[in-house]
């Protein structure tokens, strides 16, 4: 007999009569499936539950069957009914014997979704998603959700014929994915859910809602069938990136790697990285979604993609990087994690290998006869390379200013300087042309790394390791290069941004008006001029003798001067400025050198624009005068001497300056009465400025280096020599000079007096610059010689040995050689 039959108040021989549940189940039934759920006979099924919970699994099973029975015969109107009864036995059931009716429910859904039945599919996922909103008091341990993933994956891509209906399907089956999620991710017994097997169908479902509303609204379209009057509810695309945003904030450490592989995926199947506006979005998607510690998560798998696609086309591979350069823009401005000079290194791999690439285009477009393709590919590749540069540029300089100056580092050791020992972007087999490119886009990206940058002290932000190499570029024969470096000095010097100011050169009527933002300046910055100013000077000085300078040129090194002088010019930086300011009149009026007129007139131009800001600068009326009476008289008389005029196209040009014409030019003895009082040492304008000679010329491969290689070792004992001799070009007029013994006691007097005179009155930091520079080449050429002397064989004291017929010659070392006395010093 059946133990639930003493529950119909009958007596037990009654055996044929159903259990009360299930009378009380077919009583929620009516004749007719129009009229609905008979709610008096649901409020008693539900009391009866509630009353009664360990009957809820037999009710499921029973409702399940019935379910079943009418979905084969097609009785809708039934199916409804039961589920609306399921729903409501679930949202009023809370016990711990709802865990075998949920299997009976869960049971029902995957038949509604199995039908082809696109009503009964809906139907089963509002159901679904009534259940996944319901919180359970007690984990599930066997209950898994593989079969609801696949199923609403499917219906995300439903192909359905019918528009609405297509629309309805795809927005459920978001709807159930969604559903899926918020069930799963916060049960840790179900962190399966983030095994790549299953984010292989999550992810795509709802890229491919988004990524169809994208085409619709390129194409022009409506992003819904129905018109723009659904509301997000009914939008796949909107409730597609808000599933997808709430998967991947729920996203933990561990899961962010299989969260982001399928998106990138996608792109790649769906070829999405050109154009890549949708793989833009999405990105956006991911880093404003994610926790923000997990952003070099994403970071680190871009790189890695990227990494992946470099054989790519061009426009995928910047495609790419735009992408990159979205998600550093967003991570920048929180946690990025150790990932920042490997993005810096991953960009330059690239750079380079864009290089390589373009090159090798250029060098087979050269051989063949395919010019319009080639220039083609030439054009994609610079594409890339601006990518990666505008990337570069845009993360360093969002990064702190502690991260910024380490970047600034890495980047300038990435730089290739010619005749550094080594290096990590090998410059050998992309050439000169090559090499020209990578440090150009090299500086360009500093540039914008730099850009904003505020540093204390000059000494932190212009390290030597930074500062030598950039300098080295400086003295390159490229005029571009040259106002590159000038531009990031003017990034780091200027950190009161009055460059806007100081654009252009000019002479500057009333310096006051333009409200120059200026502080005191630090013992920190007194002491970097000290040690790097003859340095930043000398560079100065070779700059402007360059003969491929522009007007671009003259106006950075006008803008340089004005910015060292706001910044970092205490009483002796006045005095070496003007110093530097009338070495360059000098040379631009001199004979010995070989420059075109127009850099002459360009050089005295700087020069006036200069020493007119400098006058108003440091407020002395009788500078002022003095430097305002030489401009006056070069209007009348040489406007071609003065900025407005020599910059302006077509400027007439004279045949040679007259530089007896001493009222045209700024004088050394009327300016240092100018400066006679206390304050400033105007007895030091009286040495001239030599620039120092160094080894960094012939880093440069500058051509008065590269074509004039030579050994050349000057021991003197009397008196330090000239540095503009030690590398005198042989020519007709020196020969004729070597047999011309007329007039050398003169010149070795006036040698004698200039060196002493200098050693007297210059500054002790310029003598020690100037005796360390010298011994420094000094010993370097004697290594040199030693090295060379010591190899064996032979050896001048070596010690000749005969054995097995071959003579063999024993080194000594340099300590016991005997070296002639001349040799001696």
């Amino acid at each position: 007999m059946d133990p639930e039959s003493s529950e119909s108040g009958v007596c037990g021989c009654c055996g044929p009569l159903r259990p009360r549940y299930k009378r009380l189940v077919d009583n929620i039934f009516p004749e007719d499936p129009k009229d609905g759920l008979s709610k008096s006979d649901m409020e008693k099924l539900t009391f009866y539950a509630v009353s009664a919970p360990e009957k809820l699994d037999r009710i499921g099973a029973y409702l399940a069957e019935r379910l079943s029975r009418d979905v084969v015969r097609h009785r809708y109107g039934y199916v409804v009914i039961a589920m609306e009864a399921l729903d409501q036995l679930l949202m009023a059931c809370h016990s711990q014997s709802i865990k075998p009716f949920v299997e009976s429910f869960l049971h029902m859904v995957a038949k509604l979704l199995e039908s082809r039945e696109p009503d009964l599919q809906v139907l089963g996922t509002n159901s679904f998603v009534k259940f996944a909103n319901i919180e359970e008091d007690t984990p599930s341990y066997h209950r898994r959700y593989d079969f609801f993933v696949s199923q609403f994956s499917a219906m995300c891509h439903s192909t359905h014929e019918d528009p609405e209906t297509r629309t309805r399907i795809r927005v459920a089956g978001i709807k159930g994915l969604q559903g899926v999620v918020r069930k799963t991710v916060n049960d840790e017994l179900q962190a399966i859910i983030w095994e790549p097997q299953h984010m292989d169908k999550l992810i795509p479902s709802m890229l491919f809602n988004m990524q169809d509303s994208e085409d619709l609204d390129r194409a022009g379209h409506p992003s819904t069938p129905s018109g723009a009057g659904q509301d997000g509810d009914e939008n796949p695309a909107a409730l597609a990136e808000s599933c997808f945003r709430e998967l991947l904030g729920r996203a933990a450490y561990g899961n962010m790697n299989n969260a982001v592989r399928p998106v990138l995926v996608h792109l790649d199947n769906h070829h999405l990285w050109d154009p890549n506006e949708f793989a833009v979005s999405c990105f956006r998607i991911i880093m404003y979604s994610i926790q923000a510690q997990h952003s070099h998560h994403v970071i680190q798998q871009v790189l890695n993609h990227l990494d992946r696609h470099n054989k790519n086309t061009p426009r995928v591979r910047a495609g790419i990087v735009q992408v990159l350069l979205e998600t550093v823009a967003i991570a920048a401005k929180g946690s990025v994690g150790p990932t920042v000079l490997e993005v810096f290194n991953t960009l330059l791999k690239h750079l380079r290998m864009s290089v390589d690439f373009e090159l090798g285009e250029t060098s087979r477009r050269n051989s063949s006869s395919s010019v319009s393709s080639g220039r083609g590919k030439e054009s994609e590749e610079r594409i890339v390379q601006n990518a990666i540069i505008q990337t570069i540029g845009f993360f360093g300089g969002n990064l702190p200013d502690y991260q910024r100056a380490e970047v600034m580092m890495f980047i300038m050791g990435k730089v290739p300087v010619y005749g550094t020992p080594c290096h990590s972007l090998d410059t050998v087999k992309i050439g000169h042309q090559g090499t020209k490119r990578i440090q150009t886009m090299l500086l360009s990206s500093l540039i914008m790394v730099t850009s904003g940058f505020k540093s204390k002290s000059m000494a932190a932000a212009l390290p030597p390791p930074f500062l030598d190499p950039l300098f080295s570029i400086s003295l390159m024969e490229d005029s571009e290069l040259r106002q590159l470096v000038l531009e990031i000095l003017h990034n780091i010097i200027d950190r009161h941004d009055n460059r806007a100011k100081l654009r252009g050169i000019r002479i500057i009527p009333n310096v006051a008006a333009l409200k120059i933002k200026r502080e005191k300046i630090s013992k920190q910055d007194v002491a970097f001029m000290k040690k790097h100013g003859q340095q930043l000077y000398r560079h100065i000085y070779l700059g402007c003798k360059e003969e491929d300078n522009v007007h671009k040129n003259f106006e950075l090194l006008f803008t340089t001067l004005a910015t060292v002088t706001i910044e970092l010019a205490n009483e002796e930086v006045v005095i070496d400025l003007i110093r530097l300011a009338i070495a360059l009149q000098d040379m631009a009026l001199g004979s010995e050198e070989s420059m075109p007129m127009f850099i002459r007139c360009g050089i005295n131009a700087l020069v006036a624009a200069y020493l007119n800001f400098l006058s108003q600068m440091i407020a002395n009326p009788p500078f002022c005068q003095h430097v305002s009476k030489v401009i006056e008289l070069r209007n009348l008389d040489a406007p071609y001497l003065l900025p407005e005029h020599i910059f302006r196209d077509k400027c007439p040009l004279p045949e040679s300056l007259d530089k007896d014409d001493r009222q045209l030019y700024f004088q050394t003895a009327d300016m240092a009465e100018c400066l006679a009082g206390p304050g400033y040492n105007a007895e030091r304008l009286s040495v001239p400025y030599i620039p120092q000679v160094t080894d960094e010329d012939r880093l440069t491969r500058r051509k008065s280096f590269v074509d004039t290689i030579s050994l050349q070792v000057d021991i003197m004992s009397s008196s330090l020599p000239d540095k503009s001799q030690l590398a005198e070009e042989i020519t007709f007029e020196t020969l004729k000079k070597a047999i011309d013994t007329t007039g050398l006691e003169e010149q070795e007097r006036e040698k004698r007096r200039q060196v002493m005179e200098k050693f007297q009155k210059a500054p002790f930091e310029e003598i020690a610059a100037h005796c360390e520079s010298k011994a420094n080449m000094l010993h370097d050429r004697l290594a040199q010689i030693f090295e060379l002397t010591i190899r064996p064989p032979p050896s001048p004291s070596g010690v000749v040995s005969i054995s097995t017929g071959h003579t063999q010659h024993q080194s000594v070392p340099v300590y016991e050689m005997k070296f002639p006395d001349l040799c001696v010093y």
